[in-house]
């Protein structure tokens, strides 16, 4: 195999495959990505057996077609370090070598056979969804999972699929994120409810590689595992297992209850200063409702008090209910600053529905006054 990549381009890319190898494995050759060279492409493949990305490289001459298997954290300090605008690569049995205008690195040599096969898109069957708004399904509910929970299927985003709607959930059990987002079926995927729980760190690295905008990009569940196409390549992920929550039920159904318009950054700069004087063992924060306004306030033992007035169209009584700081403000990063949210609150015992004007909701537990 020799080809000749252009650095800046193929670094790119590299960035990507490189986040998916993981840095320890029981599997050393894991630890490395793949090039498989034809006449027509050079494809760059990671794993780490749950996860697993093929990747198109662009701008690149192909001298002679073939496979390598190049360490990663090498590799990665070779296209940190060089100064060249291209490099050449090339393997055979005895080793992989890399060389630019006034460089040359010498790597070991192990066998492409024994690196897994990543799979790629084959599938006739599946859903079309624009990359900007999965990439926004995803920003919006993946701060909710709990990837260190004993209940697995808490530990991924829930996608539920119809014919033209797809629903991301994610939950850790205090808080529950949800947005909906439209899809166009193509051939005859699963449907009528298709669920599927895929783990947080599968997204959380779908969002970093999907492109911006109205890319159209390809979602085909199977039975134990999800592929997307982009413009870019191929993800691979395997599901969680596990029964994922009723999360219906956790959505208020209310007949009166107080819907209060609230600005997103307003009411963001007004939390970061009530919660100054909050600690790890005191999150809680007082959002107090009356004519006109709204009041963060805390009481933290052994560190002081804050009170943060802001104004808001609110003209019931007095109204109190008490959340955790942290969970407020992970709902308003998700959002931007000039939106408006509405945060629906029938009393200070039931749970705090902020929703959107774009299909967005979550949900708050209150704290207890013994657990503020």
């Amino acid at each position: 195999m020799k080809i000749k990549i252009n650095r800046e381009s193929f670094q790119r890319v590299f960035q990507i495959a490189s986040a998916v190898a993981p840095t320890r494995s029981p599997k050393a050759i894991l630890q490395n990505v793949k090039l498989h060279v034809t006449d027509t492409e050079t494809i760059l493949t990671a794993t780490d057996v749950e996860i697993g990305v093929r990747l198109n490289v662009m701008d690149v001459s192909v001298e002679a077609p073939g496979s390598a298997v190049i360490p990663v954290n090498r590799l990665s300090m070779i296209l940190r370090e060089s100064s060249d605008e291209s490099l050449v690569i090339e393997a055979d049995s005895e080793g992989t070598l890399i060389t630019g205008n006034n460089s040359r690195f010498e790597l070991s040599a192990q066998n492409p056979d024994e690196f897994p096969e990543v799979a790629g898109f084959v599938e006739t069957d599946y859903f079309e969804v624009a990359s900007g708004v999965l990439k926004e399904m995803i920003h919006r509910t993946l701060f909710a999972t709990d990837a260190e929970s004993s209940r697995y299927a808490l530990g991924g985003i829930l996608l539920e699929m119809t014919d033209d709607t797809m629903i991301a959930v994610g939950t850790d059990g205090r808080r529950l994120a949800k947005m909906e987002g439209a899809i166009t079926k193509v051939g005859n995927p699963l449907v009528d409810g298709t669920a599927t729980i895929v783990p947080s760190r599968a997204m959380q690295l779908m969002e970093r590689i999907l492109p911006d905008g109205e890319v159209m990009v390809q979602l085909a569940p199977r039975s134990n595992d999800l592929l997307l196409k982009d413009p870019n390549g191929v993800f691979y992920t395997r599901l969680v297992e596990g029964r994922f929550p009723k999360w219906r039920d956790v959505l208020p159904k209310r007949q009166e209850s107080n819907r209060i318009d609230i600005p997103v950054g307003p009411m963001y700069t007004a939390l970061k200063q009530a919660a100054i004087v909050s600690n790890e063992e005191s999150r809680g924060v007082d959002f107090t409702f009356s004519k006109g306004s709204l009041v963060l306030s805390t009481n933290t033992a052994e560190v002081g008090q804050s009170r943060v007035e802001m104004p808001v169209p609110f003209d019931e009584g007095e109204l109190t209910i008490t959340l955790d700081h942290r969970y407020v403000a992970d709902f308003l990063k998700a959002l931007q600053p000039d939106k408006t949210f509405t945060m629906d609150i029938e009393n200070g015992e039931q749970a705090a529905y902020c929703v959107t004007d774009d299909n967005y909701g979550y949900v708050i537990m209150p704290l207890s006054k013994d657990r503020r």
